[in-house]
């Protein structure tokens, strides 16, 4: 174990990468700075995308100093912060998660381009919600120190990461990525990689069956999320949780396992309608529920 892969108290990388700083990648980059990493470098791809992460990052440590989980000021913690438009500057990193959209191409030429960057004693991490963890590795010229670290949203308050191996997956890597997320006071999931992993997998068929369930006027959407809350002790309905997400991104995701796990992934066609309207859920204001 090399000097820039851990920190002295061996919980988290002491320099760790971000693509992309989007929700996911700043809430990403905000759970590494608050739990030991000397330093997070955020790249985006143009300077305005870089100020809107910066701004995010920053309000995200300061609802944690407001609610008294940091000590210390916004300045001194956002010392550690570097927002970057360069991928050289990963070199520095012992860790660098991507954070991009969910799109194969997209999310290969990213990881391809972030590994050539990277020092030969770095791991590499894919943020992937459902997509092939082996296809990506499969452009990649270090597979066996690439894994997937599916992140939930939102990240400052999500206690689960889904720690994704491939076939390819080191073992020191498979170890080293349970610590990390230990170490970033959440819980991790280890599955093989596999079309949705475990928790898309099984968060999407229910919320395909709750949006079938509002097309056929079997319930309200209230109604239903109550349902599972009240019936099932689940913390948040699967129709107000499609919400939180996107429905665009889960339209995605359930595009994608169908393809590879067939018929009984197909979205419903009131859930292509309403992101056909724009209606995404709480980023867009209104989704299965109004948030104007």
């Amino acid at each position: 174990m090399t000097e820039n892969q851990t920190t002295p108290h061996g919980s988290v990388p002491s320099v760790v990468g971000v693509l992309g700083g989007g929700r996911m990648g700043a809430g990403i980059a905000h759970a590494f700075l608050t739990s030991g990493a000397d330093e997070v470098i955020v790249v985006e791809r143009d300077p305005q995308a870089a100020e809107a992460a910066k701004e995010r990052i920053e309000a995200d440590l300061a609802k944690s100093l407001e609610r008294g989980k940091l000590d210390g000021n916004l300045d001194v913690w956002a010392e550690r912060l570097t927002i970057s438009l360069d991928k050289a500057d990963f070199a520095r990193c012992g860790l660098v998660v991507e954070a991009v959209p969910e799109i194969m191409d997209l999310k290969i030429e990213s990881l391809t381009e972030v590994e050539q960057h990277l020092p030969e004693d770095a791991w590499l991490a894919t943020n992937t919600s459902s997509l092939s963890v082996d296809e990506l590795a499969g452009h990649l010229q270090r597979p066996e120190r690439f894994c997937g670290l599916h992140y939930f949203n939102p990240v400052p308050a999500s206690k689960l990461v889904e720690v994704v191996i491939g076939a390819k997956t080191g073992e020191e890597l498979t170890a080293l990525s349970t610590e990390w997320v230990k170490g970033l006071g959440k819980t991790p999931v280890v599955v093989k990689d596999a079309p949705g992993f475990a928790s898309s997998r099984l968060g999407v068929a229910i919320a395909l069956e709750a949006i079938r369930m509002v097309e056929e006027g079997v319930a309200s959407p209230e109604d239903i999320d109550n349902a599972m809350v009240l019936g099932y002790k689940f913390p948040v309905g699967p129709l107000a949780l499609t919400d939180i997400v996107g429905l665009d991104v889960r339209l995605g995701i359930a595009e994608y396992l169908e393809s590879q796990l067939g018929e009984r992934f197909a979205p419903p066609q009131l859930m292509r309608d309403m992101v056909e309207r724009g209606e995404l859920g709480r980023k867009s204001g209104k989704g299965f529920y109004d948030y104007s």
